[in-house]
């Protein structure tokens, strides 16, 4: 799994280069526009929201994986190691905290939401993009629970099929201006993605 883990780490910026220029990027834009204060970004992976904050933003990042946070020290910016269910911050100590594809990786996503909650300012938000299950009776939900386990061992531990907006909004969450839409620059199974804000 090692060797996997710094392959998966090596190839992941060549592997989303062609969904980043369809349109990937521009929804990273559209999300970070709206951060302000304090942010803490979780799971940051290589650091492709990196280039993305607007000027001067005050940007905290922790990643677990070491192979992909080396990638993302090799951007200039510091790395806290830290899983999002165990946050190493104290109680509101951040006005933005974002999630981009993270949360299908995360094992207890309740747990991890709890965390964003507990670091979050009372007037903090919570921005998030993530590949969210398809939309009921499709066949594209049919294919993300018949695939959901081959799936999640190649692409280390991502679940397709998890429905992120509805767990976020049961963690007792408030929604705000959440864009649900399929895009064709995502994988296929990956294709309906939300945008949006809660707090």
């Amino acid at each position: 799994m090692g060797l996997w883990a710094r392959f998966v780490a090596a190839a992941y910026d060549a592997l989303g280069e062609r969904a980043e220029r369809a349109g990937l990027a521009a929804e990273r834009r559209k999300l970070l526009a709206d951060a302000r204060g304090r942010v803490l970004e979780v799971g940051a992976g290589t650091g492709r929201n990196v280039e993305h904050y607007p000027p001067g933003a005050d940007v905290t990042y922790t990643e677990p994986d070491p192979h992909m946070a080396k990638r993302l020290r090799a951007r200039g910016e510091s790395v806290v190691p830290a899983t999002v269910e165990a946050l190493p911050f104290d109680d509101e100590s951040f006005d933005t905290v974002v999630s981009t594809l993270v949360l299908c990786t995360v094992p207890e996503v309740p747990a991890a939401l709890a965390e964003i909650r507990r670091v979050l300012a009372p007037s903090g938000r919570l921005l998030f993009l993530e590949h969210v299950r398809a939309e009921p009776g499709t066949p594209l939900e049919r294919w993300q629970d018949r695939l959901s386990r081959p799936w999640r061992a190649v692409a280390r531990g991502c679940n397709c099929n998890r429905d992120l907006v509805a767990q976020i909004e049961g963690q007792g969450f408030v929604l705000h201006g959440v864009r649900c839409s399929r895009e064709r620059f995502m994988p296929p199974l990956l294709r309906r993605l939300a945008r949006g804000a809660a707090s």
